[in-house]
Order: structure tokens, then sequence, then C-alpha cells
């Protein structure tokens, strides 16, 4: 049995024909599983590591490398606040602080009704714009502890 649908099986049996090999689709695999599982468990990494023509080692390598990537459950909306130096020079601890007590986990936790998680994390490109988080795959800016919560309480209430 395969952990992810017979959709996205069938997508990746496609779309892994329009690379050169295999292996250089590794990451938009793990990335689009996880989107449709929630985590890359161990069904998951052997599935995918077969699909790929790869070892189970090879892909927790890849998996271990980036931070995007997870074994292990996250929120329905899993809050990413950066504090890399241009974040942090305006502000980013402290929303990161702010983020910890509102949502009442720490880094890499998650509430108890798994509605969200957070994650300290080094950059995500939007630095013109600090503070900066992104919640799933949306980016939010210029972010101070008041419109965290606006973004906090608009996530909460889908």
């Amino acid at each position: 049995m395969i952990p992810v649908s017979e959709q996205l099986d069938h997508f990746f049996t496609e779309k892994m024909k329009e690379y050169p090999t295999q292996r250089s689709f590794l990451v938009p695999m793990l990335l689009y599983a996880q989107d449709e599982l929630g985590c890359l468990s161990n069904q998951a990494v052997e599935y995918i590591a077969g699909k790929a023509g790869l070892s189970q080692l090879e892909v927790r390598n890849v998996i271990s490398y980036y931070s995007m990537l997870t074994t292990k459950p996250r929120g329905r909306f899993h809050v990413q606040v950066c504090t890399n130096i241009c974040c942090q020079l305006r502000g980013a601890e402290d929303l990161f602080e702010h983020c910890k007590q509102r949502l009442g986990i720490g880094h890499k936790g998650v509430t108890s009704d798994e509605q969200f998680s957070l994650e300290e994390v080094e950059c995500i490109g939007a630095c013109s714009w600090a503070p900066a988080a992104q919640v799933n795959y949306d980016f939010h800016e210029n972010l101070t502890p008041e419109k965290m919560d606006q973004v906090l309480d608009e996530y909460r209430s889908r």
C-alpha cells in the first residue's frame, strides 16, 4: 500500500519523466508528499526512496538538510518567523517571543488543537520587508506583534 493518493503517485510517475534522473525530482516529490500527508513518515520515506531509486538513507539525508521538510506532524498552519540578521535588526526576536506566548508553544511546537506549529527559521528571503514570517506558503511582512496577532486570528478563523 502506498502512503500517498493514487493521483499523487500518478503525478510523480508522469512528472519524473520530465527530469534527467529520477533523483532530480526528489525535493519536489518530498514537498508534495508532505503537503498531502502532513509529514514525511517512515512509510513515505520508504515509498519515495523506491520511487526515486534511492536508499532510504539518501532520502533521509535530504530531509534532514532542508528545514522545510519534516518527519514530525505540524499544525494545520505552520508559522515560520525569520530571525536572520535583517529581520533581527527590525525586531524579529521580539516577534518570535510574542508568537511563542500567543500560541503557547515553543520552537517546533504544535498547539494542542493542532491548528498551529511554530518554528524559528534563518531566512525566508524577505529581507527588504523585515521582520517577516511565513504561514504555510503565504508571506507576511513588516510585522509587529499587533500585525502578527491579526495574521494569527485570520488563520484561526479559517
